[in-house]
């Protein structure tokens, strides 16, 4: 049976709250509660919904939730679900940046987010071990995988270049990834209004950037530009687009190669999307730099910048493409391309991991023994969950510092 509109936003602020573990776990969750046991839509149309969100840049898990809040209610829906899903782990990160910047140095804190570093390699190994599952079936994929894993190493060349490179191999040689042509599901009805909506969510997105732009010409434009440009890019999921944003943050002087490390940390110990930690980066820049203004106030505007010109692209797509982004499925060049670049996504999400376990295990005193063995410790009890691991790493951390080891 439809939900109503107050059943369908309630609904998506408690998926919201309890929605750990990244965008796998995002979408086994929503399939379990929306198709399973609510019965809202079938299992054919979950698929095809996926499939859209896939196919879009940014946020897929947020994307997911707004398609499916569209197909229920129209733009209202599609609002109330997006906007929910994100609105608590916003929230949650929000007040743990506050505890971060002001006791984050203190020795319980700090013992607390050095446990994290290791689990949070184990987790973007197991990503990337999933993705590379479901994405690489030939050795074209293999080939395009080990290439995005290898060149930001060797030449330091930029993560958007390898996407647009995976994707034109794919666009050219798809048979080499094993598309095929064959038919997909037939298109979805467009329920009324989507135009208008996604048009109002263009004019939200774009209209703060330009008065930025206009009026405040310092960090916080610069983060609305460089967030929304990053809104456009992240094709294949967080981890993909991590890696540019912490190369683009770092050398920018905006925060430390620590502190990034630092923020994924907090990102995974919330729910909701993981890319919430953009949010953290745009929190910390603007502490770090605040001019004349109190610098909590200027850190929570930068913060939410960061959030609203990340999520808001989101709102534009499935308002405004997802409707009709079915048709590039039938095309067996274009399905190719979106295979190209999911096997590039397992490269990068595996640079990222090594990127992670470099910091956490080798730092400048030599091999750090503890962290690899709770990295081991986190890969032997992946079925436990991402919480417990979250609460492993932590405690570990702190148990460490009062040992004094």
């Amino acid at each position: 049976m439809k939900p109503s509109l107050r059943s369908l936003a309630l609904f998506w602020l408690k998926l919201g709250c309890i929605s750990f573990g990244g965008p796998a776990a995002h979408i086994a969750l929503m399939h379990r509660e929306v198709v399973e046991r609510k019965k809202w839509i079938d299992d054919r149309r979950f698929s095809h919904a996926l499939g859209f969100c896939m196919l879009l840049p940014g946020p897929e898990a947020q994307q997911l939730a707004t398609y499916i809040g569209w197909m229920l209610h129209g733009a209202a829906g599609g609002a109330l679900a997006g906007a929910f899903f994100v609105l608590p782990s916003a929230l949650l990160l929000w007040g743990l940046s506050i505890v971060y910047v002001l006791y984050g140095s203190s020795p319980a804190p700090a013992a607390f987010l050095s446990g994290l570093m290791p689990v949070v390699a184990a987790l973007v190994l197991l990503a990337a071990v999933r993705m590379a599952r479901r994405s690489l079936k030939t050795m074209g994929g293999m080939i395009i995988a080990a290439t995005a894993l290898a060149l930001p190493f060797l030449w330091k060349i930029p993560i958007p270049w390898l996407l647009i490179t995976a994707l034109l191999a794919g666009y050219l040689f798809p048979r080499c990834l094993a598309v095929s042509g064959r038919p997909t599901l037939p298109a979805l009805p467009i329920p009324h209004k989507t135009g208008r909506a996604a048009l109002i969510s263009l004019l939200l997105w774009l209209v703060p950037v330009a008065a930025l732009l206009v009026f405040e010409r310092g960090l916080l434009a610069r983060l609305a530009v460089f967030f929304s440009t990053t809104s456009l890019l992240t094709f294949g999921g967080a981890y993909v687009i991590l890696p540019f944003v912490a190369q683009h943050s770092v050398a920018s002087g905006w925060i430390a190669s620590g502190a990034m490390l630092d923020g994924l940390g907090l990102a995974e110990a919330t729910p909701g999307p993981l890319i919430i930690v953009l949010q953290f980066i745009g929190f910390l820049a603007a502490w770090n730099q605040p001019g004349t203004c109190p610098p909590l106030l200027f850190a929570t505007l930068g913060a939410a910048i960061a959030t609203w010109t990340t999520f808001l692209p989101s709102f534009v797509w499935i308002f405004l493409g997802a409707p009709h982004v079915e048709r590039m499925l039938t095309n067996h060049r274009l399905s190719g391309a979106l295979a190209g670049v999911s096997c590039c996504a397992v490269g990068i999400v595996a640079g990222l991991a090594l990127w992670i376990a470099h910091h956490a295990f080798l730092p400048a005193g030599g091999p750090d023994w503890f962290a690899i063995t709770v990295f081991l410790a986190a890969l032997a009890g992946q079925r436990a969950g991402v919480v417990p691991l979250i609460l492993l790493g932590g405690i570990s951390g702190v148990l460490r510092n009062l040992a004094g080891y």
